[in-house]
């Protein structure tokens, strides 16, 4: 039986563990579902996990949002995933430690790989800060289906911009553990793309990201 301590301690990996080689009650049954690949042709469409990466302020979220609408207007079916919006509703309940912050990108990776599966066009903009915890996001979603995306402007410029006032109150210690200034962000080795929104502009740099994506998703179109 699964004990209420490991669940109050945070240790879901090991509730979860237990719970199943216990009751041996989970029976996936992914063969009786409608497939994806009849979803996709369905929506004339191949579903994607389009990963947005990058610092506070780089522009993730005002790229993820232009090419949402602009997919739209072109007839796709998208889900927008955004860190405000999820750490307000499923991921309430974590802080920005190393352990939660891992924990969120897990349970991200997770929510994007029910809507890839729904044949949906996933659009996820997260500061996500290390390679191990964009590395587990790929695992999760898999590889060939996720399309990482570093947006890049320099730690100098995102303080600059500002937008949420974020910086700020990290210089004056009033908010700790934010990405890059008293927490590291590790910049990708090996994106898919990277686009420099310090040197074009929300115009160009949402032009370059929907240039990309459209061949990863046409299906018959």
């Amino acid at each position: 039986m699964v004990k209420v301590a490991d669940i109050m301690a945070g240790d879901m990996k090991n509730a979860r563990e237990n719970s199943i080689q216990e009751s041996g009650s989970i029976f996936p049954e992914f063969h009786k579902i409608i497939q994806r690949s009849d979803k996709e042709t369905y929506l004339k469409q191949r579903s994607r996990v389009i990963w947005l990466t990058g610092l506070s302020g780089s522009g993730k979220t005002t790229l993820g949002s232009y090419l949402e609408k602009e997919l739209f207007s072109m007839g796709y079916l998208t889900q927008m995933l955004d860190g405000d919006n999820i750490r307000s509703g499923i991921n309430a309940n974590l802080s920005f430690s190393d352990e939660d912050r891992r924990e969120n990108i897990r349970r991200i990776a997770e929510v994007s790989k029910l809507f890839l599966h729904c044949g949906i066009i996933v659009i996820s903009c997260f500061i996500s800060p290390t390679r191990e915890i964009r590395a587990m996001a790929r695992k999760i979603i898999g590889p060939e289906d996720f399309l990482e995306i570093y947006v890049n402007a320099p730690l100098e410029i995102c303080e600059q911009r500002d937008v949420k006032g974020l910086y700020k109150l990290a210089r004056n210690g009033k908010i700790s553990d934010f990405t890059g200034i008293d927490s590291p962000f590790e910049a990708p080795a090996n994106c898919n793309l990277e686009i420099r929104t310090d040197q074009l502009t929300v115009k160009e740099s949402s032009r370059q990201l929907l240039d990309f994506v459209l061949p990863w998703i046409r299906n018959g179109r």
